[in-house]
């Protein structure tokens, strides 16, 4: 159990306590902390380090970047004192302008994915995409059952969905592009489908009824999200029991400017982190499995994982 005078002692901070409001809505970067609290980096990096040696925050390396998380694991004693400090202090004019900020700067990340993929609206399929090749594809579309209702979260163009449309009862694209969307719409009308429909949403905040389709697809998607757990807990949501969830996407990777290229949130994830994912939204029969490595540098590498609702 941590000392909780020591937690005083790190609570009793006004920037500390406001950096940890901040974190409690959400795992932020070093340089989004600089940008919401309008401070320099070694000063927050100063505090970040004493929460850390706290306990009370948690770091996690992706690429270049460093990313500050809350601690759940914490005690749960000093998790007390922590929210206690964050509630006494959250309708003040300082927190309250911190708040705002972070909304600025999360709809930031949101509008920085979707300008990417509005660009490339109707071209995606004929431009190199990290992870995708015929391949992988081919391990993907093993796992389909025929007659069923599909959802495609994330779906961009849905080149996917636009082949199993051919034999499923119904497929259901989800992309919050509304370019992808209408492209995929037109796309879906000219190839004459009257059982593949779009719609613009979340793979977050996924726009279908519990319990609706058979399969749930998180094709080259998980990565765009900025909190991809959700999106897996939004699948296991909207599936039918015994409904299947496949996710096929980059393996963890250091390549940091697909950033840049690609729009990527996450660069990739580890096995035990998808399996990690499956598990705590409720999926058994898991499997995760790396499925292709493409030859070019920066080699990125394709895994496969499912469950079953």
């Amino acid at each position: 159990m941590a000392d909780s005078w020591e937690t005083l002692k790190l609570l009793a901070d006004s920037t500390r306590v406001r950096i940890l409001a901040l974190l409690t809505r959400e795992e932020l970067s070093v340089a989004e902390l600089q940008e919401v609290l309008d401070m320099g980096q070694s000063r927050i990096s100063s505090h970040l380090g004493l929460l850390r040696q706290g306990e009370l925050v948690h770091d996690r390396r992706e690429g270049k970047k460093t990313f500050y998380a809350i601690n759940r694991n914490f005690d749960s004693q000093g998790l007390a004192l922590m929210e206690a400090a964050c509630t006494s202090v959250e309708g003040s004019e300082q927190i309250v302008s911190d708040y705002a900020n972070l909304k600025r700067i999360l709809e930031k990340r949101k509008q920085q994915s979707e300008q990417y993929f509005n660009s490339v609206a109707g071209r995606l399929g004929k431009n190199y995409c990290p992870g995708r090749s015929w391949e992988a594809i081919g391990h993907f579309l093993l796992h389909l059952t025929p007659k069923i209702k599909i959802a495609d979260l994330g779906a961009g163009e849905g080149l996917i969905s636009q082949l199993l449309a051919r034999r499923a009862e119904e497929v259901t694209c989800i992309d919050n592009s509304p370019k992808m969307v209408e492209f995929g719409r037109d796309l879906a009308k000219k190839n004459g489908f009257t059982n593949l429909s779009y719609k613009l949403g979340d793979i977050e905040e996924v726009p279908l009824k519990e319990e609706s389709v058979d399969l749930a697809l998180l094709s080259q998607a998980l990565h765009h999200a900025q909190h991809p757990e959700a999106a897996v807990q939004e699948a296991f949501r909207i599936l039918k029991p015994g409904g299947e969830l496949i996710i096929i996407d980059l393996l963890e990777h250091q390549f940091e400017k697909a950033r840049e290229l690609y729009a990527d949130v996450w660069l990739g994830f580890s096995e035990n982190a998808l399996y990690q994912y499956l598990k705590n939204a409720g999926f058994r029969k898991i499997e995760v499995t790396v499925v292709a490595r493409e030859p070019e540098v920066p080699n990125f590498q394709t895994v496969l994982a499912s469950g079953v609702k």
